[in-house]
């Protein structure tokens, strides 16, 4: 069945297996580099775009982060160049529930899911599993090209009359269910939805595409067990985003009809300027379960991938097999069951029944037990390793970091009582950040740095990453880490101004600091973006005599500086052992890769344990 699986795909791109190198397909600059049906020129646009959107996505929260730190200051060169964003030198007060509305879109939707997944999932999945291409080439192109156009569209909605959507990233009704309710909630909250409909279909397409890719064309040898803790981890998340972004389109659609057709699925009991509407019937609280039942979930959507690259960057740099194999592969697993079943956990205060809240809560602290395995598991891997101190592992040793302190925040927000008192504060903020953003942020940095040698043939200067490490590492709790302070003195989350409340005016240096550390952080990233693109094209060249720079056991490693379409210009390799053989080997190496046959003591110690 896999050889005739192989023998389509390599027919489809023209690269019959012995004679690679006498049947090219005709390329032209649209169908290699526009309309690509290779998974890593995909992979590379899904990235590009991405990293545009991170920038955007950071420069809003730069700006509403000005207005907190600074309340009462002017800055009229930023009205030069927002336009009427600002007012007299100052964020207007609709533009500032605009920034921070599309700042959470962006970041969770545009960056940390397609940017991430679409990546890593589209580069990493075949040349991992030994395939040549996706199970389908042009569903993977129309995934990236759907998520283009939901990009166009959401972009756009910023120049429409009114604005941008404004009603936080959440869209909670009524705000986006009447056109009327504020300027946010006009043409730029329809565009908004019709983005997020578009989105939803690239990612559903690239999510079937992935499951299919993997259940159907690993090579000769690629068992499930031998398959590299990246794949699985991407495995799981394609599977997350099939059963759980359709529900978010019904509630989508629902909040149209609502909007355009007069219904009351979200409305009830509604007055603007003293004056009541006829809908009557709704609630809002509907809306709420729909939105988190995928909303929580995406959570792991945005995080799994990383923790897949960290365990394979840390057991590449610590010349160590990772450590609980298996049992990091069944913690994804639990993960995505138990992912599926606390949504509710993030509405304790809508006024549910207590002894369901408390189902929600026991379910919300079970999942710190798969999460605390591979915790365990990363720094038993660590533990008296040969460790070598890189950007990507300096990077992946960071998302272990912030992932223990931002993990720790969540037991107290799943407690129902605790969540009480903390919810819509700055705690919540904190902890979502540092659990979800900057460990995403810091496993997709360690990605690129690892494995940017195999996608542009070329190294990233090690020094600016070091320099974005630290900074980067440092600047994001200096941001986050008092916020849990302020949450616990009660400071609320997105309110524009704390002056004239006396009983937070005395948070006023804190804010500051907290919005030095966001422009710091933020340049920080912009040095990232400048190393990325320098090295691309002025970077230390990969050759052909170190195919493996980071000397490690997976089949990325083992195609050219570049591959073309199809990946193995001959036969694609057949795998003898798992991704972790990293030991002393009868020939001095510290590591053996998965397409190295087994030796007959090898092959004695398999016989004994069958």
């Amino acid at each position: 069945m896999e050889q005739t699986i192989e023998k389509i795909a390599t027919a489809d791109h023209g690269h019959g297996i012995g004679h690679h190198e006498e049947h090219h397909h005709v390329e032209t600059f649209i169908n290699k580099y526009i309309f690509s049906q290779d998974h890593k020129m995909i992979a590379r646009q899904f990235l590009f775009t991405g990293m545009i959107w991170a920038i955007i996505g950071g420069l809003f929260s730069v700006l509403f982060r000005v207005q907190l730190g600074w309340p009462d200051a002017t800055f009229p060169a930023l009205e030069q160049l927002f336009g009427n964003w600002f007012t007299d030198g100052k964020l207007d007060p609709n533009a500032y529930y605009m920034l921070v509305t599309m700042h959470g879109t962006i970041m969770v939707f545009f960056v940390l899911t397609a940017g991430l997944s679409g990546t890593f999932a589209n580069f990493l999945i075949p040349l991992q599993i030994g395939a040549r291409d996706m199970a389908s080439g042009f569903i993977n192109m129309l995934s990236y090209w759907f998520f283009f156009a939901s990009s166009v569209v959401m972009f756009s909605s910023f120049f429409v009359s009114g604005g941008a959507a404004s009603g936080g990233w959440t869209i909670y009704p009524p705000l986006s269910a009447l056109p009327q309710a504020s300027s946010g909630s006009g043409a730029g909250m329809t565009l908004w939805l019709i983005s997020m409909t578009l989105f939803i279909g690239s990612t559903l397409m690239g999510g079937l595409n992935y499951v299919s890719t993997v259940l159907n064309l690993r090579t000769k040898g690629m068992d499930l067990f031998r398959m590299p803790l990246t794949v699985w981890a991407l495995f799981f998340t394609a599977i997350i985003g099939i059963l759980s972004f359709p529900v978010l389109v019904s509630g989508v659609v629902l909040l149209v009809f609502d909007r355009t057709l007069g219904t009351s699925f979200y409305l009830s009991d509604i007055y603007i300027a003293g004056k009541a509407l006829s809908n009557s019937g709704g609630s809002p609280i509907l809306f709420q379960h729909l939105f988190w039942f995928l909303g929580h979930p995406e959570v792991y959507i945005v995080i799994l991938p990383a923790m897949g690259m960290v365990s394979e960057i840390l057991a590449t740099n610590s010349r160590k097999p990772i450590f609980g194999y298996k049992a990091m592969v069944f913690s994804i697993l639990g993960i995505t069951i138990l992912g599926f079943i606390v949504w509710a956990h993030h509405m304790f205060m809508s006024g549910m029944n207590p002894f369901i809240g408390s189902v929600f809560t026991l379910f919300t602290l079970l999942i710190a037990i798969p999460s605390a395995v591979k915790v365990f598991n990363w720094l038993t891997t660590l533990w008296r390793g040969n460790i070598r101190l890189n950007s990507a592992s300096l990077f992946s040793i960071g998302f272990v970091s912030v992932f223990i302190s931002g993990g720790v925040t969540g037991i107290w927000l799943g407690n129902a009582i605790i969540d009480v008192q903390l919810h819509d504060t700055y705690f919540v903020v904190a902890h979502f950040h540092i659990v979800m953003g900057i460990a995403a942020f810091f496993g997709m940095f360690a990605g690129v740095y690892h494995w940017f040698p195999k996608m542009f043939g070329r190294f990233m200067n090690e020094t600016l990453g070091y320099v974005h490490f630290f900074v980067s590492f440092i600047g994001s709790y200096i941001i986050f880490w008092p916020m849990h302070y302020l949450g616990m003195s009660g400071v609320p989350r997105r309110y524009y101004s704390f002056k004239e409340f006396q009983a937070f005016s005395q948070y006023d240096d804190l804010n500051k600091i907290i919005s030095m550390g966001a422009i710091m952080v933020f340049i920080a990233q912009l040095l990232f973006v400048a190393n990325f693109v320098y090295s691309i094209y002025r970077g230390r060249k990969m050759t052909k005599d170190n195919l493996n720079p980071w000397q490690s056991n997976t089949l990325e490693w083992t195609t050219d500086v570049e591959p073309g379409h199809g990946n193995w210009k001959g036969a694609i390799p057949t795998v003898y052992r798992w991704a972790y053989d990293y030991s002393k080997n009868p020939t001095g190496a510290d590591f053996t890769p998965q397409n190295v046959p087994l030796t007959e003591e090898e092959l004695a110690n398999e016989s004994k344990k069958h």
